[in-house]
């Protein structure tokens, strides 16, 4: 699922505008977890960086630090990034 590799197009295709922050966060996939960095995030999604995203699935459990866990979806992904969209 290669996606959109330049954020400028991505950014035009928004509904919603997302907020550049540099936080960090988990990929909650079962008993395993998957650290990344949140890069940018709006009420509906977020950019996530991570190692790789190989062995990521399409849906998962995100969360961040004091807040609940939330149900997304992958909207598109590269090596290491990838945009999720808050179910």
């Amino acid at each position: 699922m290669k996606g959109i590799g330049a954020n400028t197009a991505m950014d035009d295709r928004r509904k919603i505008p997302r907020r550049r922050i540099l936080k960090s966060g988990k990929i909650l996939l079962g008993r395993r977890e998957v650290q990344c960095t949140v890069r940018n995030l709006s009420a509906i999604g977020a950019c996530l960086v991570v190692q790789t995203t190989i062995g990521i699935p399409a849906v998962f459990e995100f969360v961040m630090p004091g807040q609940q866990p939330k149900s997304c979806k992958v909207m598109w992904l590269d090596d290491t990034r990838l945009g999720i969209h808050f179910r």
